[in-house]
Order: structure tokens, then C-alpha cells, then sequence
């Protein structure tokens, strides 16, 4: 059973940084491209991030380019996101997601709140 575990979400003033990290279970991590997504209230969830599998390769949506950096262990199962200079408009409830063989599995999600 795939389960996927975020954590890291919190309050943070404009200017400032978070990290969050998800774990994964459940299937062979190092198989997988692993995303990450938000959800703004009343907006759709949109991409944030993916980094596949060897973690050579990664890609960033305009909105985030420069100021996100997505990263994996894959002895730790783990994939993390490291986010700076954040705005208000980064306000959202993040989730990390898996993709393997034409499969995708989603975590809880953790909230994140910019806000001075």
C-alpha cells in the first residue's frame, strides 16, 4: 500500500523559507517521479515541481522558478522541497505525489500560510 507522508508546512512571514519533505512507503522510491502540487482555496491544484527519478532532472513552473529547489534521497525515501523567498501568493495546502506505471498516488497534503 503506497503511502505518502508530508510535513514541514507552517506560517511563515514574506521573505522566508520553508522546507518540506515527504516520505514515501509502500513501493520501490527510487522507481518513481515524484511531484509536488498545491491547492489554493477556490483556485485548482496546480504543479509545483517533479524531479524524476535518478534526480538529474527537474522542472519548475514560472511562478516558482529560482525560488523553489526540489530534491530526492532515495535512501531515505524522501523527497523534499525547499522554498525561499516566499510570497503570500504561495499560501496553499502542498502535496506530494508519486507516478509509477501509469499510476499516481497522493499524500495528505501540508498547509502552508505566508503571511506577515
Amino acid at each position: 500500500q503506497v503511502h505518502l507522508m508530508e510535513s514541514g508546512g507552517g506560517l511563515v512571514q514574506p521573505g522566508g523559507s520553508l522546507r518540506l519533505s515527504c516520505t514515501a512507503s509502500g513501493f520501490p522510491f527510487s522507481t518513481a517521479d515524484m511531484y509536488w502540487y498545491r491547492q489554493a482555496p477556490g483556485k485548482e491544484r496546480e504543479l509545483v515541481s517533479l524531479i524524476t527519478i535518478s534526480g538529474v532532472n527537474t522542472m519548475y513552473p514560472e511562478s516558482v522558478k529560482g525560488r523553489f529547489t526540489i530534491s530526492r534521497d532515495n535512501a531515505k525515501n524522501t523527497v523534499y522541497l525547499q522554498m525561499n523567498k516566499l510570497e503570500p501568493e504561495d499560501t496553499a495546502v502542498y502535496y506530494c505525489s508519486s507516478y509509477r506505471r501509469g499510476v499516481r498516488n497522493w499524500g495528505q497534503g501540508t498547509q502552508v500560510t505566508v503571511s506577515a
